[in-house]
Order: C-alpha cells, then structure tokens, then sequence
C-alpha cells in the first residue's frame, strides 16, 4: 500500500517527491475527468505556503473514461501502452544514413535503426514548462502570437532547454513571453499527454515586480480576476486544466499537487481545448 508521498521543500521552492510502496497498491488514487466547460466560481483568498512534509492516503476508484479499468493491484503484471505515433526518422542523426524501421533485438517498439552504422535512434517527450502567476488575485495570461492557436490565451510556458532545471526553465518562459521577472514557489501540476509526446510541468509563482509586457511570442498580456478567465479562448487543454484544477482548490481553500493524464482525442487540433480526458488524476 502506499504508505505516505513525502514533498522536502527548499528555500528556493523547488520540491521533490519520494514514494513508498508497501503491499498491495490499494491505497492510491487514480480519478478521470471528463472534459467539459467550466463555470464561473466566486474567489476565495488563501494562503499557499507549502508544509515541508505532507502525508495522503487515498482509496482506488475506478477510471471514469473506462470503467473497467482499475488502479493495479499486486497480482497483475504491469501494463504499458502508447498512444503517440512518432514520426519516421529517414535519416541516422549520426552520419546521414538511411535507417530501417523494426524492433531492434531485446526491444518491444519499432525504431529506426541506421543501415549504414547501426545507431539506433529514439524518441523522448518534450518537457514543457511554465508559471501560473497570482498577482493582487488576479492570473497573468498571455495572448499567443505564433501557431499553434494563434490568438488565444495561454500561460507562460514553453519547452525546456538543455542545461537548464525545469524552474529554470519557467521563470526564463515566462520572461521571454510576458517580460516578468518571478519567484517560483512550488511545482502544482504535471500533466502527461501521451498522444502528442509531450509532459507539462506547472509552477505556482509570484511577480517580483508589478511590471510585464508581450515578449515576442505574446501579442498582449493581461492579469484576469479568476471569474473573468477567458475559458473558451484558452490555447490548450493543458491550460484549462491546469486553471481549472487551480480554481477548485482555491474553492477548498489552498493549492495543491496534481498528477494527471491528459489524454487528447486523435485527430483533434490543438486548439480543440475541450477534446481530452483527464485520467489517473492524482491530488496531494
């Protein structure tokens, strides 16, 4: 069973996890969502100063996306699927050689495998990471000024570069979009999207100083009262999970963790923001 999830915070706010598992897996949560458009919820102010060691126990319930599907117990082997398709690689990466695609020996996926040096290329998920900034409470948005959705509104986030830490990454992200310079104060939220290769990473943050204009990518940046959220001028579905999730624990009282699956219906766009299931939800 799992036995507690212990979060060790530093002074710079940046938090890691350690998971014991004892038993049977009985004892954790794994909730699904559905996708639907959110109502307007009154503010309710709060503080977020995290505790250094917080404890959860939870009970499995059954996945609402698919109400066969249950959280794993010990007497069944693990389960792995994929949902992505990734892309053909014609090419080594190495020295320019065209590539075969079959499951190489000891695998269980196809890769491309070059015909001339025999590297084996493969395929990760890009870690996109952002802020979600309260200010005066009011959530600082920025207005896309590139495709994908183009227009529409969006938290500060972008893709993690080599060299960098992922809080790294969100404070630079959020200077490069919205010109403000903030104080990560604790990871809120990962959420996994499997069919597009990508994992987000959500920090709750704070300004420090009032100031913030579009950077290069924003064609305009706003502080939004939490019932005047543009929901349905949301880029992703990331974000309105991600805003979402944030409106209902203010509702509760403070910010919590969350895990979750975001998983996207194939053949959607990007800016289909209501096309998704949240699956295996997990609030800590």
């Amino acid at each position: 069973m799992l036995r507690s999830i212990q979060f060790l915070g530093s002074s710079s706010g940046f938090l890691f996890h350690r998971l014991k598992l004892h038993g049977n897996h009985s004892g954790l949560s794994f909730i699904s969502i559905s996708a639907k458009p959110s109502s307007r919820r009154p503010l309710l102010t709060t503080s977020r100063t995290p505790r250094c060691i917080r404890q959860f126990r939870a009970s499995p319930i059954r996945s609402q996306s698919n109400p066969d599907v249950t959280s794993p117990s010990s007497s069944s082997s693990p389960t792995f699927r994929t949902t992505g398709s990734p892309s053909k690689i014609n090419f080594c990466q190495l020295c320019g050689g065209p590539t075969k695609h079959e499951i190489p020996d000891g695998e269980e996926k196809e890769r491309a495998i070059c015909t001339l040096c025999g590297r084996i290329s493969y395929e990760n998920p890009k870690m996109v990471v952002g802020c979600l900034i309260e200010h005066d409470n009011k959530i600082l948005l920025c207005k896309r000024n590139i495709e994908p959705s183009f227009g529409l509104w969006t938290l500060p986030a972008g893709y993690m570069e080599i060299g960098e830490s992922a809080t790294e990454g969100a404070v630079r992200e959020t200077w490069e979009e919205a010109r403000a310079k903030v104080e990560v104060l604790s990871p809120f939220a990962q959420l996994d999207i499997p069919l597009i290769g990508q994992t987000y990473i959500i920090y709750l943050a704070k300004l420090l100083t009032p100031h913030f204009s579009p950077g290069p990518e924003s064609s305009e940046c706003r502080l939004f009262a939490l019932d005047d959220i543009p929901y349905e001028s949301l880029s992703f579905s990331s974000m309105l999970v991600t805003l979402n999730l944030y409106i209902e624990d203010i509702k509760v009282g403070k910010p919590k963790f969350h895990y979750g699956i975001i998983n996207k219906r194939p053949g959607t766009s990007p800016s289909e923001i209501h096309a998704y299931t949240l699956d295996y939800h997990i609030r800590i």
